[in-house]
């Protein structure tokens, strides 16, 4: 474990050296979501999974596709009937909520094992599982965030571990519990739940977080490109700063580029407003997600913070759900998550209409075909994985 950490200690460091140099330089930073092409005249065969991969994607229809790049809260301790609406609804992914865990690690292991079962390939079963603050197995044997950020590094790693054992055990395989914001403000929501309070302390304990879970669950950093830069809740607000990207580059985005060296799988995109950048949600701008993409180098899933928060901010120009589903997969998301359960009257949420309408913009042209491809065929890949786990 040791040499592990000191090897993505050295990582981080080179990534934060090329963004100071970046910004050092001012160069350009490009918007594309898409890397520069590389030339491979001795290009070596497609691996298995990939193929695989291609081969199912190959038998999906649009609508088969966009319903996979969805991950929707599906209500309830009923194992079966939430494996009936995993069938139903053709989700990529299902998020384990507090309604969902009430039997703790046994009650969700029945869940988890439900779903797998009713599907042909596993879904990324993912959680909100922090610690302290925002925990849903109470299971878990480790501190939270405002606990461990006063502590070293080394103690964060062991206690992502043991929580990654706990989530691995109840057949989970996503958790959505590293914190990579930064505050130092006291009345922050998130002040309980930051991994440090200043960049650098921040990304020693993120990166610590991500070699902890290797290996037992796919981790996730959120909220890029950092909530602490925008004051207010996200939840019923669209938090929105002034911060520059040169300043970003220099404070909110070190933990990010850690989590990264260190192999993060997932990066959560919030609803936040950086303007100089984009007047867009980071969740909805091609802009941010050109910048964790070609600057950072993530090349893993990115998905939304929940898409409903977008409609509860009471923006009129986000009150659309299909509409906010259009511009966040056209804007490089990979997937996107749903906490609203889905209403099978048609009154509240309805999956079967944000399909609908995506494949309608699809063949509409305001969104590339092949950029669901590029989603659709990243998550299978990644399901592919588990079943091969």
């Amino acid at each position: 474990m040791v040499g592990r950490r000191v090897r993505t200690t050295a990582l981080a460091l080179a990534v934060a050296v090329l963004l100071v140099g970046c910004a050092a330089s001012g160069s350009a930073i490009p918007t594309s979501t898409q890397p520069a092409p590389v030339q491979h005249p001795h290009r070596a065969a497609p691996d298995p999974v990939t193929v695989e991969a291609r081969e199912r994607l190959h038998a999906m229809s649009l609508e088969q596709r966009i319903a996979s790049l969805l991950m929707l809260h599906l209500p309830g301790t009923d194992a079966a009937a939430i494996a009936a609406q995993a069938t139903r609804y053709a989700p990529g992914g299902i998020i384990l909520m507090g309604d969902n865990t009430a039997g703790g690690v046994a009650g969700v292991r029945a869940i988890t094992d439900a779903v797998d079962s009713a599907s042909e390939l596993p879904l990324l079963v993912a959680v909100d599982q922090e610690g302290g603050e925002v925990s849903r197995l109470d299971e878990d044997p480790s501190p939270g965030a405002d606990v461990l950020r006063g502590l070293a590094a080394s103690v964060t790693d062991d206690a992502f571990s043991a929580r990654a054992d706990v989530l691995a055990g109840a057949g989970i395989s996503v958790n959505f519990g590293i914190v990579a914001d930064v505050t130092a403000d006291p009345e922050s929501f998130l002040a309980g739940r930051v991994l440090g309070t200043d960049p650098s302390a921040a990304a020693d304990h993120v990166a610590a977080a991500v070699a902890g879970e290797h290996g037992r669950v796919l981790s996730t950093l959120k909220h890029f490109p950092g909530h602490g830069a925008a004051p207010g809740d996200s939840h019923t607000s669209i938090p929105t700063t002034a911060e520059t990207l040169v300043d970003w580059r220099a404070t909110d985005a070190a933990p990010f580029a850690a989590g990264i060296a260190a192999g993060a799988e997932l990066v959560m995109f919030g609803h936040l407003a950086y303007t100089a950048v984009d007047d867009a949600p980071a969740s909805l701008s091609p802009a941010w997600h050109g910048i964790l993409r070609d600057q950072l180098g993530f090349d893993g899933i990115s998905i939304t913070d929940d898409m409903g928060m977008l409609e509860d901010s009471g923006v009129p120009a986000y009150a659309d759900s299909s509409e906010n589903a259009v511009q966040a997969i056209a804007a490089g998301n990979t997937m996107l998550l749903y906490v609203p359960s889905p209403d099978p009257s048609g009154a509240g949420f309805d999956p079967d209409a944000v399909v609908a309408d995506v494949a309608a913009a699809v063949r509409a042209g305001r969104i590339p075909a092949a950029t669901v491809d590029r989603a659709a065929l990243a998550l299978l890949r990644a399901r592919i994985g588990l079943a091969a786990d």
